[in-house]
């Protein structure tokens, strides 16, 4: 049933409202490792280690969407709120052009260079050219990989989470399809895997392009005439720059545990680390579901100016996000053993290199779910600053610092733990943040 951004919220129809962009990150978020179950199991550790060597360069460059979509879907969302749904129409069509223009210049430089990309990583002999293959097909997609984050972003701001969810299942499961085609029954490994993963992408992507395009029954709809507003682009990065922090920081940060670990222990522990990473992506879904689901629900208020249902969202969201966190922490290390054992159980070794790196970074679950809302909060605010230094200094500044100083003073076992210990000053940052702006922002 359709819940009106308007709406006052409980704490069941918060959850309802959410659930589906929750749903949406989670098999997004399963879809996204299905390359890695399946090239695993029937290519090898060689082949995982070169997908996870390249996959975070595609992830920096898909953070423009992310910037695109976060900040200009709560730009949307205030100027719905505020009565201006033709402005808003003509500033979620400025949005989705450029996305699709910014793409098409990504994805040809990543294609070009991706060879350069792969020795500067460190890669050599067969994990080279495993590298550059799996690359190339990532990089020739990269368009559609931005525009269904756009869109995801969107749909929520357009009152239609339900049909978002819908639409990633079905790019989901194009993908794992055929990966059971490509990779599991044809033996193309790496090209199949790739090739499952980019026209995946394409029905994620293509679908909303034709639905938004044609006369529809939400709060959005694209328009032809449409123009360079170069102020509300200028809102829409600086206010999104926090999600572009966060996933970019991620893409560097990744590419930095990877050079520690080839450094350590050899292309085993960048598997390993691929495999935790993986299964970090579906726990941590839940946060970025929620904290994407409700974030158009704050802006919407804010823009409205409804203070007394701006703190009932911001109360509801706290306790909801902290309590997943301890929930989250629990089952990932219950769960860990199978989890980890669908990806290496073909390798003893691996395995449990695997399962004790995960074990140490599930312990940051407790805590993360606090700072990714707070983040997502603030963006929602149109305070994109605020956002990006928590997204800046939790995915970047306190990570960094963690994994060069702990991989140093506890080898192995101080890179699992790195996560933690950007997670925990990261809270001190968002709390600080979230009590000092409360008078400003009435919540």
């Amino acid at each position: 049933m359709r819940i009106p951004l308007s709406s006052h919220f409980t704490y069941r129809t918060l959850l309802r409202f959410t659930l589906p962009t929750i749903g949406m990150m989670i098999f997004t978020s399963l879809y996204s490792i299905v390359d890695g179950i399946f090239v695993s199991n029937f290519a090898g550790k060689t082949a995982l280690a070169a997908v996870n060597l390249i996959w975070p360069i595609s992830m920096g460059m898909s953070s423009v969407g992310f910037m695109l979509g976060t900040g200009g879907s709560a730009i949307v969302a205030k100027t719905l709120g505020e009565g201006e749904e033709k402005l808003a129409q003509e500033y979620f069509s400025l949005v989705v052009y450029v996305t699709l223009a910014a793409g098409l210049v990504l994805s040809a430089l990543g294609f070009v260079f991706t060879p350069q990309i792969a020795r500067l990583l460190g890669a050599t002999g067969q994990l080279l050219s495993d590298t550059v293959l799996y690359g190339r097909i990532l990089f020739a997609g990269q368009t559609f990989f931005m525009l269904q984050i756009v869109f995801q972003c969107f749909f929520v701001a357009a009152e239609k989470p339900g049909l978002n969810l819908k639409i990633t299942v079905a790019a989901g499961l194009t993908n794992m399809v055929l990966d059971g085609v490509f990779v599991g029954l044809l033996h193309w490994d790496l090209a199949g895997a790739g090739a499952a993963t980019v026209l995946g992408q394409m029905v994620g992507s293509l679908f909303p392009l034709v639905y938004f395009a044609r006369k529809n029954d939400s709060l959005l709809r694209l328009t032809t005439r449409v123009k360079v507003r170069g102020r509300i682009l200028g809102l829409a990065c600086a206010n999104g720059s926090s999600e572009m922090v966060s996933n970019l920081s991620a893409s560097l940060v990744s590419t930095l545990y990877n050079l520690r670990l080839m450094a350590l222990v050899g292309q085993d522990g960048v598997a390993a680390y691929g495999v935790i990473m993986y299964v970090e992506f579906v726990f941590s879904a839940i946060f970025f579901g929620y904290s994407m689901g409700s974030a158009p629900l704050v802006s919407y208020h804010y823009g409205a100016e409804n203070h007394g249902e701006l703190t009932n969202l911001f109360r509801k969201s706290l306790r909801l996000v902290a309590g997943m966190g301890v929930g989250m922490t629990l089952a990932a290390e219950g769960l860990a053993p199978l989890v980890v054992g669908i990806f290496t159980r073909y390798d003893g070794g691996l395995y449990a290199m695997t399962l004790h790196g995960f074990r140490l970074c599930s312990l940051a679950f407790v805590v993360m779910g606090v700072n990714v809302w707070g983040s997502a909060f603030f963006t929602a605010l149109n305070n994109g600053p605020v956002s990006a230094a928590i997204s800046f200094l939790r995915t970047f500044v306190f990570q960094v610092a963690a994994v060069l100083l702990l991989s140093f003073l506890l080898g192995l076992d101080g890179i699992w733990l790195a996560l933690l210990a950007a997670e925990v000053p990261a809270l001190v940052v968002t709390a600080a943040f979230l009590v000092g702006k409360r008078k400003q922002y009435r919540y």
